[in-house]
């Protein structure tokens, strides 16, 4: 991984899907944050990276090969080497199973992908707006998932 300068946000997506990556690299460009986007495609990769060197903030997709959201998310909030990042599950599921679950795992916000650019831009800003080296933000349920419709 690359190092990052004190004003960038170092955000690592792990996100298989090549145009949700493409989508989303475009709406953080857009943002008035800068971020250096790093990308896992699968749950070994994200695993492996993080090893390496742990980002500002993680964007984890619940469905990838190799070893899936689910999994990567028990194993990171399990070493306590992670317990100051933020994670955020950046799923297109909005079903309460899953929500229960990464809530119940230590995920710090749940992101249904937005179906719009502008709206996917609005909560990019929104997250990254957050200073997460104040304060780690543990939401109740209620304010946990960020829908965009």
């Amino acid at each position: 991984m690359v190092d990052v300068k004190p004003d960038t946000t170092h955000v690592l997506l792990a996100e298989d899907d090549d145009d949700d990556y493409y989508i989303f690299s475009l709406a953080i460009e857009q943002i008035p944050v800068t971020v250096l986007l790093t990308r896992a495609e699968n749950g070994e990769l994200l695993l492996k990276l993080l090893d390496e060197k742990t980002p500002d903030i993680l964007f984890l997709d619940l469905y990838m090969p190799c070893k899936d959201g689910h999994q990567c998310l028990r194993e990171i909030r399990a070493n306590k080497k992670y317990d100051s990042l933020p994670i955020i599950i950046y799923s297109s599921l909005s079903d309460l199973r899953n929500i229960e679950f990464a809530y119940r795992q230590g995920s710090n916000l749940y992101a249904i992908k937005p179906s719009s650019f502008q709206e996917l831009k609005a909560v990019l800003e929104k997250i990254l707006t957050i200073d997460w080296k104040k304060m780690l933000y543990f939401p109740p349920l209620t304010d946990f998932v960020l829908n965009p419709q």
